[in-house]
């Protein structure tokens, strides 16, 4: 089979989560900065992730979040929560609070650090999708969890009528495209570097830190692939990849490269919590200049 409609959008933000100066939740700022990701081309809001900063929220401010953000939009793109955690029971009350609070879908993310064998992984990701109303997309990032979401438990997953959804950063292209073939799960690209690549053999989209800074260019290298233009799509993804690399794979967590980006573009970010600490004046340059490189070209 082919991947289902996306159905939470083809262009989705895995936005950072503004904070004030003195690092308090800084509602106005989420949403000033929703509505210029949505504005300029993001179809999708992913609140609360690990760039969104979730360890460090609390379950009081993930609702709030959720709240302004989609009052901020007001229906011009999906918005989809966060709410996995490594305590099945919590992560099923922060579903159901992110459902109260007008959340189109959640993302569950493999519990972390425990490394539950998978038997124990479809349990937990079926007791989610159980208690809550709403659309699931599992998150499958090993390199952060521990665990693997295996392709035969993704597809036994596959089974359930509410998950309906992947945010692949396994790394594992092969094990995307099995599931991909046999279910009509929607695969998200979770990398920025496999955008095209997973959007060329059926991917949904993709769920993007990189977007923060550059949601236009982004959206460019689906809207040109659909267009039919693969040359010109394979050109912008690679142009794309010197602010990747930097915001992803430089050394520093993507939530900190974002940050220190939106704050020289004037965009709302504020500072990070502890235990991140914000970008250092050389490292904050050189994101500059690989951004403006990507778009002056």
């Amino acid at each position: 089979m082919t991947s289902a409609a996306p159905p939470f959008g083809r262009a989705l933000c895995a936005m950072i989560t503004p904070f004030d100066e003195h690092g308090a939740l800084d509602l106005d700022g989420a949403q000033k900065l929703a509505d210029h990701l949505v504005t300029r081309g993001c179809d999708g809001l992913v609140l609360s992730g690990t760039t969104g900063e979730s360890p460090t929220t609390t379950d009081t401010e993930k609702s709030a979040l959720v709240r302004a953000v989609r009052e901020a939009v007001a229906g011009r793109a999906s918005v989809v929560a966060g709410v996995g955690t490594f305590d099945t029971g919590h992560t099923v009350e922060l579903a159901l609070a992110a459902e109260r609070a007008g959340a189109d879908g959640v993302l569950v993310v493999s519990p972390y650090y425990s490394k539950p064998p998978q038997d124990a992984l479809e349990a937990h990701f079926r007791e989610i999708a159980d208690a809550c109303g709403l659309p699931v997309m599992l998150y499958d990032i090993p390199g952060r969890t521990g665990t693997r979401i295996e392709p035969e438990t993704m597809l036994r997953l596959a089974e359930h009528p509410r998950i309906v959804a992947v945010k692949d950063c396994s790394y594992d292209f092969l094990g995307a495209q099995k599931v991909l073939d046999r279910t009509e799960l929607a695969y998200y690209a979770g990398c920025d570097e496999h955008i095209l690549a997973l959007y060329a053999v059926g991917g949904a989209g993709y769920v993007s830190t990189v977007a923060n800074v550059v949601p236009a260019q982004l959206r460019a290298v689906l809207d040109t692939f659909e267009a039919g233009d693969t040359p010109v799509s394979a050109r912008l993804q690679q142009r794309a990849t010197p602010l990747i690399e930097a915001m992803m794979s430089a050394g520093l967590p993507g939530t900190v490269t974002a940050k220190a980006l939106l704050h020289a573009l004037g965009l709302p970010a504020g500072p990070v919590r502890a235990p991140l600490r914000p970008a250092g004046r050389e490292a904050a340059d050189g994101l500059l200049a690989e951004y403006e490189r990507l778009v002056a070209a």
